[in-house]
């Protein structure tokens, strides 16, 4: 066994269209005249090296996942967190620079990247019939119907080349003469694997339909400077991000003339070192991007890396089914030869995660959001390469995050009730943001529902509503406001992402502003939310505002301030990669020019203040994880407690039904911010927002509750917080 130390620490470390041909004359000439004679290369890229705490994963945590994986025939582990090898580990007779095989990893890393490289030189485009390169199929009835797409993300018909457990040297006819290359495993995918039904209607693995997708682009290169795709990703990925020839190898390192067309096998047949293969993440990671030097298009990374064919509800669909049993192994959706999580049917690795997978699960996986790459390669992990891969590498990874901030010196944690004293009102609408009125009550908003019951006739973007009484016996009655309520789903309708009342005043921040959302504009009522005002200004910058809120009618208050956070970004939508503060004279919460934005602390731990808006600093920061938010002052303690969502993925989160958050406290606004408690995954969806009533929280401090929008309703659940 070969083990990487660093302080004593395992080392954490149709072809022939016009549009086609006048396109790639084009790209030739580029390409004649783009590099200057005697221009250098850039420098060869080299990973970093850090311990995993200094990039937020535990390194005892890491320690036990090894031994796992271990157990179950791994050879080779590489993980990479930004851009820094933070564990490398390797198997007797294994090393870095030893390249293990990676089976049908090759799809996406051969089939993927080739098929990319030809979509961006015009050559071929997904939507294209695959006859229009194989001529012999123009006259069948099914496979004139096939497409490229649809070779790429296994939902042509074609029938496997596998027949139970049955060795592929043993199988006879056309299958086993497709894996003994008899005469090569082309002819018989093109013109003897049937077509098991309507292309496009379904998913179904096939190595022979790669193997035609391999023949399409193969066909698309004719001409081409590389005509082949071994030579092509050779020039063009390989050794422009680094890469040694020897560290990799595709195809069986074999190439097959087959119709005046030199294909290479782009389903399995191929090795590479980890550290190979993790370049060749880093580059999808980095959206076609190698430090400057653009190698693959953004668009094009995008339709590799994300649902082709994104299946309605899908995620609520692959949890459940990743969940039972029961139930047929989960199965992640497919992007142009790639896997893509976004059915959330690994564990709690982020929707945006995508990779390649081979058998006895060779794997990549790359996480944008957490901007991590991990490479495993060995014996099988299981009866499913998902079920083996979620339970042994990516949830472990996903239990090795450490929180961005460190723990806090008051609080160890918080207990929650258990799961069946949760109380859940008003079903079907979310949000609800809380503060405490001048007449002992809690005012709220709700979104995209109905409220409380009795339910609304109709449904509103943006509702209100009154809850009178304690945690154990409250009473939630809507308040009607013909000024205020919005209708509109999602995006396009405005919903209250913060409320306060100051001197008897009701505040809100609505989100959605501009419709689309985006921005945050700000609102009023002056008898309690019946009529509503609406400022004439917003903030185009953020768009998820709240208030820091702390006693009845903002009493209690550190000064004569009222303070706001955002995530810095201009959606509601998307992941941000800090928070930031503004805080304005609560006299003057109207007025715009009046808003002051935090841009740092001082030498002595001061904060300072700026009116520009561009000014702005971070109050704290987590990449890609900063979202939905909200802040309240626990009076007993004299601590803000800080509840943010962690999303499982930047651009679309749903945590609804399943997801995590952290609680971070600190002795002001401003900071030093720490952690509380952090999940990943609770145990019930904690809903995309939540916060901590401050008239719901106990005199003594020990006792508080938690409003979340889990399951789209108005959920309540008790929380002990537990003392250092």
């Amino acid at each position: 066994m070969t083990l990487h130390r660093r302080s004593g620490q395992a080392r954490f470390l149709g072809a022939g269209s016009l549009w086609r041909a006048a396109l790639a004359c084009a790209i030739l000439f580029l390409e004649a005249t783009a590099m200057p004679a005697g221009k250098s290369a850039a420098a060869p890229f080299e990973w970093g090296e850090a311990t995993p705490e200094s990039q937020g994963l535990s390194s005892e945590e890491l320690d036990a996942m090894r031994d796992g994986l271990e157990k179950n025939g791994t050879k080779t582990l590489l993980i990479v967190r930004n851009d820094k090898i933070v564990y490398e580990w390797y198997a007797e007779g294994f090393d870095k620079d030893k390249p293990h095989f990676t089976a049908s990893m090759s799809k996406a890393l051969v089939g993927g990247l080739s098929l990319g490289l030809a979509m961006d030189d015009g050559l071929i485009r997904p939507e294209d019939l695959a006859c229009e390169y194989v001529p012999q199929w123009k006259s069948d009835p099914l496979k004139s119907k096939i497409t490229v797409a649809h070779l790429a993300t296994h939902f042509s018909g074609i029938e496997d080349s596998e027949q139970g457990s049955v060795p592929h040297m043993e199988l006879p006819g056309w299958k086993g003469a497709f894996w003994r290359q008899e005469p090569d495993p082309f002819t018989p995918s093109r013109d003897d694997a049937p077509v098991m039904f309507e292309p496009g209607s379904q998913y179904a693995y096939s190595n022979p339909g790669m193997a035609m997708l391999a023949y399409c682009v193969t066909a698309a290169l004719r001409g081409r400077p590389q005509s082949d795709i071994r030579s092509l990703l050779a020039e063009r990925i390989f050794r422009p991000i680094g890469a040694p020839d020897d560290s990799w190898s595709i195809g069986y390192k074999k190439t097959f003339e087959v119709d005046g067309l030199p294909l290479v096998p782009n389903w399995g047949g191929g090795s590479m070192t980890p550290r190979t293969v993790a370049l060749l993440g880093r580059l999808m990671l980095r959206k076609g991007d190698w430090d400057g030097q653009r190698i693959l298009s953004e668009k094009t990374v995008r339709a590799l890396s994300t649902p082709y064919y994104p299946k309605k509800k899908n995620l609520e669909a692959g949890r459940a089914q990743a969940a039972d049993p029961e139930a047929a192994p989960a199965r992640p959706e497919m992007g142009l030869c790639f896997w893509v999580n976004s059915n959330g049917c690994l564990g709690d690795l982020p929707l945006d995660a995508f990779g390649g997978a081979g058998a006895h699960a060779q794997l990549l996986c790359v996480v944008p959001s957490l901007n991590l790459i991990v490479v495993r390669n060995g014996g099988d992990l299981g009866q499913s390469i998902w079920d083996g891969s979620s339970r042994l590498l990516y949830q472990p990874i996903m239990d090795a995050l450490l929180p961005p901030a460190e723990a806090s010196p008051v609080f160890a944690t918080i207990e929650w009730a258990p799961p069946e004293t949760v109380v859940r009102k008003a079903p079907g609408s979310d949000t609800w943001p809380c503060t405490w009125g001048d007449d002992s009550a809690i005012y709220t908003s709700w979104a995209d529902g109905w409220g409380f019951e009795p339910l609304l006739p109709e449904k509103r973007s943006m509702g209100f509503a009154k809850i009178e009484g304690g945690p154990e016996d409250f009473l939630g009655v809507n308040i009607r406001s013909e000024s205020g309520e919005r209708i509109g789903d999602g995006a396009k309708g405005e919903k209250c992402s913060g409320m306060l009342m100051v001197d008897g005043v009701l505040y809100g921040w609505t989100r959605n502003a501009n419709r689309a959302g985006e921005q945050c504009r700000l609102i009023w009522s002056k008898d309690r939310g019946q009529t509503w005002s609406w400022a004439d200004w917003q903030f185009e910058q953020f768009g998820y505002c709240t208030f820091i809120n702390y006693g009845p009618n903002y009493a209690g208050a550190r000064d004569g301030y009222v303070y706001a956070t955002s995530h810095d970004n201009p959606s509601a939508y998307t992941a941000a990669d800090r928070m930031i503060l503004m805080r304005v004279p609560k006299g003057r919460i109207l007025e715009r020019g009046a808003y002051e934005f935090f841009v740092r602390t001082d030498k002595d731990g001061q904060p300072v203040w700026s009116p520009n808006p561009e000014a702005r600093g971070a109050v704290f920061e987590n990449f890609q994880r900063c979202r939905r938010q909200s802040v309240s002052y626990h009076a007993p303690s004299g601590r803000y407690l800080w509840w943010q969502q962690n999303p499982n993925h930047p651009e679309n989160p749903d945590s609804r039904f399943r997801g995590g958050f952290a609680v971070y406290d600190a002795p002001e606004p401003w900071g030093p911010w720490t952690t509380v408690f952090h999940c990943n995954s609770w145990d019930m969806g904690p809903g995309e927002t939540a916060c901590f009533p401050t008239k719901w929280m106990s005199e003594d401090g020990k006792t508080l509750y938690l409003v979340f929008s889990g399951d789209d309703a108005f959920s309540l659940r008790k929380g002990t917080l537990i003392r250092r």
